[in-house]
């Protein structure tokens, strides 16, 4: 995996904050300023309405100078603030500020020049060394406007407290920069990194390495999606083996009937069997056949089952359904001197499911039990009603399974190192058509084994659904 999608997000970071400082830098600026002037012109202009309204009152006394004076001084309470009293004509009576202005006439004085507005910006035509923001109101008399008090605050002082909150601004959106560095660190640590190695472990994967496994901690969603592709490389690997073993096994298993039937034939042609043998060799090609038409017919049932073809479903007597199966062993459990031992807790058991494929079932295992029994024993089958469930036990005499083997008995093909000597016409095919079969009825089977005593498999049938009258 290249870099990209790192280059990818450094831009981003980069592009996020440039647009950012400009936004700060065009509109952030105006704005602070904008809101400044506006702040320090209504404050002024509420403190020289307050101050002219109070001297206009005539309870208190003659309007004064000295008094005016005195008394502006101990009012003002805010800082850098100055202020001009100027009557009508705009000679300048009082002034507060940097220079001595008192006596001076502001030329062309209009009180009326500000258009209205409670604050604006101007240096009294020229009185003032810089610019200020000013505020006046009248004072009055007899409804008559005796002067007028103007107070005003250098432009100069706004601009270096604009300066100073700007500075605070830039400051702290350099520190937020900083700080967002540690997104980096999150982002490489806890995400790039680790899709880098997701990344490589699919590389891997797609080239068939699936003993490849990708290590990423942290219990995260990356881990989970880690140990996912982990899952599902080692479920693929299993498959790949499953599928090499099958194919073997097919093989194998055509292989033997075929190199059988081959041999006689050759040896029938040129003349190895005598014509007055031919009938009994004639009769083992046929034999030979017939395994291979069993092998054929158990592939097909499988692929049916593997496809989830449907279930034909209908109520039949279990009871009546294992007697009939029982009796297609007659001629086997005679040479074996075996019989059977049918114990069912109902004379009628009516389950509801696929009559032939749960008649296969049962052939299928009693097979088993009958090729695996001991001579001279007994073969248990069992019947019982639980509950919606009805329980069925197969119980036999026989060499039993090894436990390591226990766990692999449903896998196709799959025959224990024990049957290989018993079972030669066996296709290993049979147990799993039966697993797939009562999977295929969402009900369980299950079996236990002891090496040289027997075999139990018990599973179970959905009961035939009772209807009230």
């Amino acid at each position: 995996m290249g870099k990209r999608l790192f280059i990818k997000f450094i831009i981003t970071y980069l592009l996020f904050f440039l647009f950012g400082f400009l936004f700060l830098y065009f509109y952030g600026e105006k704005s602070i300023g904008q809101n400044l002037y506006q702040r320090e012109g209504q404050e002024l202009y509420s403190e020289a309405t307050r101050l002219a309204n109070f001297y206009s009152k005539e309870e208190n006394g003659a309007l004064s100078l000295d008094r005016l004076s005195k008394e502006m001084e101990g009012n003002i309470h805010r800082s850098n603030v100055e202020w001009t009293l100027v009557d009508k004509d705009g000679k300048i009576l009082q002034h507060k500020g940097k220079d001595n202005l008192s006596g001076k006439i502001v030329s062309d004085f209009d009180p009326t020049e500000n258009g209205g507005k409670i604050a604006f910006r101007g240096n009294l035509h020229g009185l003032l060394p810089e610019e200020h923001i000013l505020a006046q109101a009248p004072i009055q008399r007899n409804y008559q406007n005796l002067a007028y008090l103007i107070l005003h605050k250098s432009v100069a002082g706004i601009e270096q407290e604009k300066a100073m909150l700007f500075s605070i601004f830039y400051r702290g959106f350099l520190a937020v920069a900083v700080l967002s560095l540690s997104i980096f660190f999150v982002f490489y640590f806890w995400v790039y990194r680790p899709l880098g190695k997701i990344t490589a472990g699919a590389v891997h994967y797609a080239a068939g390495e699936y003993l490849y496994r990708i290590s990423v901690g942290g219990g995260d969603e990356m881990s989970y999606l880690a140990d996912t592709l982990n899952f599902m490389a080692e479920e693929i690997q299993k498959s790949d083996d499953y599928q090499r073993q099958f194919i073997a096994n097919v093989s194998h298993d055509f292989r033997s009937p075929l190199t059988s039937i081959k041999g006689y034939l050759e040896a029938m042609l040129d003349g190895t069997i005598p014509k007055e043998a031919e009938e009994k060799y004639l009769l083992r090609l046929i034999s030979e056949t017939e395994r291979l038409s069993k092998l054929t017919q158990s592939m097909l049932s499988l692929n049916k089952l593997d496809q989830g073809s449907s279930l034909n479903r209908s109520n039949f007597d279990l009871n009546r359904m294992i007697r009939e199966v029982c009796a297609s062993f007659e001629m086997q459990c005679q040479k074996k001197k075996l019989g059977f031992s049918l114990v069912f807790a109902e004379k009628k058991q009516m389950v509801n499911g696929d009559y032939p494929k749960i008649q296969q079932v049962f052939y299928n295992l009693l097979d088993n039990a009958v090729k695996f029994s001991k001579e001279d024993s007994e073969i248990q089958i069992r019947t019982e009603q639980k509950g919606t469930k009805v329980l069925v036990g197969i119980k036999d005499q026989g060499i039993g399974i090894p436990k390591k083997d226990l766990g692999k008995i449903w896998e196709r093909f799959y025959k224990t190192d024990i049957s290989r000597g018993k079972d030669k016409a066996g296709t290993g095919l049979g147990l799993a058509i039966v697993k797939s079969i009562i999977t295929a009825h969402e009900e369980n089977i299950d079996c236990v084994s002891t090496e040289g005593v027997g075999t139990e498999f018990s599973f179970s049938l959905p009961a035939m659904e009772r209807v009230e009258e």
